[in-house]
């Protein structure tokens, strides 16, 4: 390693998420010299926990998935956060409020029956919308639709079967009773990383590169991008000479969006304790809702796809009424009283997000392995929406730094 000041590095990682934490923890291991530019001020990114309420909220990721495997949960074990390994509630419907139980169990079949058809598209086969594989007039077309917006961030029309279909879960959900932010944002803790500090040009041209920040001008050797996928289409990062296999795959690898609105509730033993509830459930523009997660006199509504876009748009408080009017239709006025808005979310209006999590867009499976290909053994990428297994997850987005911060140490130019 040479001796080296801030505007002379080795490795330049760029986005303080899950993915550039990834990176700087592996590189921090070893004697290079690195240092972390991030716009926000703060770390986590998209996993991002509020500490100042009441209550640990995690407005970003909340959810461990694939959690037996996931190295967070390690991660957040041996720094003695606590793992709430209580099942999720997501495939039932507290009280049966206006959802049957025969409807559950008529639309739970209808739901298998349609990822048993989407599981069955081969590797080979050609690439289509997950919507060509609904079945024509199933009345349960519109909540499978409202399950895809929370899962995806979008309606089925816009998501990539091959894309889906590659996928990693293991079905193991757990929560950090801290919040996952928390976990995210402790890994963070002496790493170089430097705050409030947007990089907006990266050029290629010289022997080393010049990458551009709100501090100055850094040299560096090799640079590590981890930044989400709309501000690489959008080029809110500039190149030169331009990427455009880069940002064609990140224009097909757009944002999803989910926003959370977390409600206290007054008399919580009203309703049950991790308990859930689909707002309507024959709707696509519907909130599914935790109820009272860790115990706690919460209720976390999640809304996707269309209707978060609707909400936004719509001004501070809609996601509150929107969630009130759902609510008081399967508990009636009385709930109406006992309900105050907490904290909502606005993840598209996030400029440094521009939305949740990707999808690939039909046809565009492969767009994943072109934008985390490296570049001439200098250019890396990293981030969910470089997974090929486990895009859209935070576990995903560090894996991926690891695996960046590995490639720029072997394939970099001497001096690293």
């Amino acid at each position: 390693m040479l001796s080296r000041g801030i505007d002379d590095l080795e490795v330049v990682v760029v986005g303080a998420g899950a993915a550039g934490i990834g990176a700087a923890t592996r590189l921090a291991a070893t004697r290079v010299s690195f240092t972390v530019f991030e716009a926000r001020g703060r770390v986590g990114g998209r996993a991002y926990t509020v500490a100042d309420a009441p209550f640990p909220l995690d407005l970003g990721c909340g959810w461990l998935h694939s959690a037996d495997r996931n190295p967070w949960t390690r991660i957040a074990a041996e720094a003695g956060f606590t793992i709430d390994r209580t099942l999720p509630a997501w495939s039932t419907q507290s009280f049966d409020l206006g959802f049957s139980a025969e409807d559950q169990a008529a639309f739970a079949l209808a739901s298998r029956r349609f990822h048993d058809r989407l599981e069955a598209i081969s590797p080979n086969d050609s690439d289509c919308s997950a919507a060509e594989l609904l079945e024509p007039d199933c009345r349960f077309n519109p909540l499978l639709n409202a399950v895809s917006s929370y899962v995806n961030g979008v309606e089925l029309n816009l998501v990539s079967v091959q894309d889906s279909n590659r996928y990693s879960d293991t079905g193991v959900n757990w929560r950090v009773a801290e919040g996952y932010g928390t976990v995210v944002a402790a890994q963070a803790v002496g790493l170089p990383i430097r705050l409030n500090c947007p990089v907006t040009l990266i050029d290629l041209r010289g022997k080393r590169l010049a990458i551009e920040t709100a501090l100055g001008t850094v040299m560096g050797d090799a640079v590590i991008l981890t930044v989400p996928t709309p501000v690489i289409a959008a080029q809110g990062i500039r190149f030169r000479p331009e990427l455009t296999d880069k940002v064609s795959a990140a224009s097909v690898l757009p944002l999803g969006l989910a926003d959370k609105l977390v409600m206290t509730v007054e008399a919580p033993e009203l309703v049950s304790m991790d308990g859930h509830l689909i707002g309507d459930s024959n709707k696509t523009a519907t909130g599914s809702y935790h109820l009272r997660p860790f115990g706690r006199p919460l209720i976390e509504g999640f809304f996707g796809g269309r209707l978060a876009h609707e909400l936004e748009a719509a001004g501070p408080g809609a996601f509150f009424d929107f969630a009130v009017a759902e609510l008081v239709e399967l508990f009636g006025s009385g709930i109406r009283a006992r309900l105050r808005p907490l904290v909502e979310t606005n993840w598209a209006r996030d400029r440094f997000a521009l939305g949740s999590y990707s999808y690939a867009l039909p046809g565009h499976a492969d767009a994943r392995a072109t934008l985390a290909t490296p570049l001439d053994g200098r250019v890396f990428f990293a981030g969910e929406a470089c997974s090929p297994h486990d895009f859209t997850t935070a576990h995903g987005a560090y894996l991926t730094g690891i695996e960046a911060a590995d490639e720029a140490i072997t394939l970099s130019p001497p001096g690293i």
